[in-house]
C-alpha cells in the first residue's frame, strides 16, 4: 500500500485537481512542457477569441492535428484511477484545467471543466450547438464546421484567451475543494489563474493537499506530500483500488 493510497484511505472525502501532465501519458502534448505546444503552435494566437472572431480558419487548421484527434487518444492510468475511486465514493468530483475531454472518457461524472471541453461546439449567431463527433470529420477533411442555421463558422466551448471561464464552474470548483479532507494536485503546475488558486480553498478549510507532478509548483511548501512520478504512483494505486 502506497503513502498516496494510505492518504486517500484516511479522508473522509477527496477531490482531484489535475492539468496537462496526466494526458501526456496517454500522448497528448502539455503547453508549457519542453515538447509543448508552445514550443510548436503559436497557441496565444489559436486560443485567441478576436483572432477567432477574425479568421476562424487559422484556428481550425492550426488546431486540426491537436484538437480534432483527441478522440483517437486513451485515457491514462490517471484517468482511470480517478474514475474508479469516484464510482467507489472515495473520490467526490475532478476539477481539471484539461480540454481534451480523457476524464469524461474514463467514467469521471462529476466533473468540474474548467477551460471548457470541445465536445460541444456552438454558433456564436444563433446559438445553435453540436458535438465533436459531428464536427471533428469535417475539420479533418479541410472544411470549416458551419452552423446549420445560420451557416456561421461553430466554435468549440473551450475558453479561449478573452473569455470568461464557463459560467458557475470556478464557483462550483472552489466549493468541492472546499468540502473535502484531501485534495489531490495531479499534472499541474499550478501557474494558470484563477484556476491555480482552487486547492487553497482546501486549505483554508482545514484540509490537506498533495501533490503529483514532474516539476515544482508554488504550492509545494504547503503540501502534507509531494510526489514526481505520476506513471510510478498512480501504477500502485491502480493494483491497490481493483474495484
Amino acid at each position: 500500500m502506497s503513502e498516496l493510497a494510505q492518504m486517500i484511505d484516511a479522508a473522509g472525502s477527496v477531490a482531484v485537481f489535475t492539468g496537462a501532465g496526466i494526458s501526456t501519458l496517454s500522448g497528448v502534448p502539455d503547453f508549457r512542457g519542453p515538447d509543448g505546444i508552445y514550443r510548436q503552435l503559436d497557441a496565444d494566437r489559436i486560443f485567441s477569441l478576436d483572432e477567432f472572431r477574425r479568421d476562424p480558419a487559422f484556428y481550425y487548421e492550426s488546431s486540426r492535428d491537436f484538437i480534432y484527434t483527441l478522440d483517437q487518444r486513451e485515457p491514462s492510468v490517471v484517468h482511470t484511477v480517478c474514475a474508479r475511486l469516484e464510482a467507489a465514493g472515495k473520490v467526490a468530483g475532478v476539477i481539471t484545467q484539461n480540454i481534451d475531454m480523457l476524464h469524461g472518457r474514463a467514467g469521471s461524472r462529476n466533473l468540474i471543466e474548467l477551460h471548457g471541453s470541445p465536445a460541444r461546439h456552438g454558433c456564436e449567431s444563433c446559438g445553435w450547438t453540436t458535438d465533436f463527433d459531428q464536427v471533428a470529420p469535417a475539420v479533418l477533411a479541410g472544411r470549416l464546421p458551419c452552423c446549420d442555421r445560420c451557416d456561421a463558422v461553430v466554435k468549440p466551448a473551450i475558453t479561449f484567451f478573452g473569455e470568461m471561464l464557463p459560467a458557475g464552474a470556478l464557483e462550483k470548483a472552489y466549493a468541492l475543494a472546499a468540502a473535502v479532507d484531501l485534495i489531490l494536485v495531479l499534472g499541474s503546475s499550478l501557474l494558470v489563474q484563477p484556476a491555480a488558486s482552487v486547492p487553497l480553498a482546501t486549505l483554508r478549510s482545514g484540509g490537506r493537499l498533495a501533490i503529483v507532478n514532474q516539476g515544482a509548483t508554488p504550492l509545494d511548501d504547503l503540501a502534507a506530500a509531494r510526489w514526481t512520478d505520476l506513471a510510478a504512483e498512480f501504477g500502485h494505486l491502480a493494483r491497490y483500488y481493483r474495484y
